[in-house]
């Protein structure tokens, strides 16, 4: 073995399996852009999963005590109630209750209208006049009952809730449905 391959050997041993040229401080560098690079990435999921967990820009309030949740849809706000909640609105009654599910299901004793959710628009003469009347929507499981409320925000009203959970809700808390038939 001739003096050069030698001491090229020598050299190779000694730094393992490193590539040529990286050495002991490139390689704390690589760790540090690494870690960088990982805290990056988990800043932008979290980033992520605030978003969805806010429903895409709308927000809400929760407040347990009262079983409402405001909930900002583009352009106002409506209040998420709870079963228990709308049971107590019931003894008191003093706003329009429309069951917006698609199709018919059944409905909560109390009902005003059947307006399938995406039928608002079309039949907003049905609804109060009143922007400011009070409109309490519901369906089968919240979700068409959130697309009314935006519906209705859309419209122009102001005064705006929805059963959280819809008739799922309501039969789990121990309440009834009853089968009319829409109207």
């Amino acid at each position: 073995m001739s003096r050069k391959s030698s001491s090229r050997a020598a050299s190779s041993s000694s730094q393992g399996s490193r590539p040529r040229g990286v050495n002991e401080s490139n390689g704390r560098g690589g760790l540090r852009i690494a870690i960088a690079i990982g805290a990056i990435a988990i800043a932008v999921l979290a980033v992520v999963a605030v978003v969805l967990v806010s429903g895409f820009g709308s927000t809400t309030t929760s407040s347990a005590t009262t079983g409402q949740t405001v909930v900002h849809g583009q352009g106002g706000s409506w209040t998420n109630v709870t079963p228990d909640r709308l049971a107590q609105m019931l003894q008191n009654k003093d706003f329009t209750l429309v069951n917006v599910k698609t199709p018919y299901v059944g409905e909560i004793d109390g009902t005003d209208l059947f307006i399938p959710y995406d039928q608002l628009t079309a039949r907003a003469s049905d609804l109060p006049q009143s922007k400011s009347a009070k409109i309490l929507v519901y369906c089968r499981s919240g979700a068409e009952s959130a697309v009314a409320s935006q519906t209705l925000l859309d419209l122009g009203y102001t005064n705006i809730w929805n059963l959280d959970g819809g008739m799922n809700a309501w039969q789990l808390s121990g309440r009834t449905l009853l089968n009319k038939g829409p109207s």
